[in-house]
């Protein structure tokens, strides 16, 4: 397989909703950080992309169709050369909606981790352990607060644009429906509602519990 979609949102964005949306569309199966969750391999994969060792890309998304979030979403500038047919999804929201869900899910976990991961299988724990400098202090310049969050927010958002040509990028968020993205990726639009999903309470049913901040 190779890609055919590349994701190059910030997690928050619809991702969730979006790769559920692709699948249905034919492009699955899509990678996501649910597939890190799920498959011990896929986090000893990421965590070698994350040392810097020499990245075959096909072999990195072997069995994927298309690649939404984190941690795909932080390696776009590779992957968009090295599928250069692949179309390109950039899922985005109002910085300010984008801050207060992100602020209370995944930076949250990420500043809890330890906790949080105390009781879960070692390799979960390995996402934490071994991925915290690629994601947090590369994309972040650490645990952000607001305003180094949505910095890098605009950082990335502008850089999509300027690094990717205009015929082959959609900006897209779910509250835009099939019609975009199908137009985008040349399907027809199912009769299906548009999918949604990872509304907060089901973001930390991935987790024993939410911590109290």
């Amino acid at each position: 397989m190779t890609l055919k979609v590349i994701g190059t949102g910030l997690s928050r964005t619809g991702t969730l909703s979006t790769r559920i949306a692709l699948e249905q569309l034919g492009f699955g199966p899509c990678h996501h950080m649910m597939a890190l969750f799920a498959d011990p391999a896929q986090v000893a994969v990421w965590t070698e992309v994350a040392r810097g060792k020499r990245t075959d890309w096909e072999n990195v998304f072997d069995g994927f169709n298309a690649q939404v979030d984190f941690p795909g979403g932080r390696v776009w500038q590779q992957t968009i050369d090295a599928f250069p047919e692949a179309r390109v999804l950039h899922t985005e929201r109002n910085e300010e909606d984008w801050w207060a869900s992100f602020s209370k899910t995944v930076l949250k976990v990420w500043t809890h981790h330890k906790m949080l991961t105390r009781k879960m299988p070692p390799h979960i724990q390995d996402i934490f352990t071994n991925l915290t400098p690629f994601y947090i202090d590369d994309t972040f310049g650490g645990l952000p607060d607001k305003k180094m969050a949505i910095e890098a927010y605009r950082r990335n958002n502008a850089l999509v644009r300027e690094r990717v040509s205009a015929d082959r990028l959609l900006v897209f968020t779910p509250a835009d429906g099939w019609g975009p993205l199908c137009d985008f990726l040349n399907v027809p639009v199912p009769t299906d509602p548009f999918p949604r999903s990872n509304a907060r309470d089901e973001f930390w049913g991935n987790f024993e519990e939410e911590p109290t901040d």
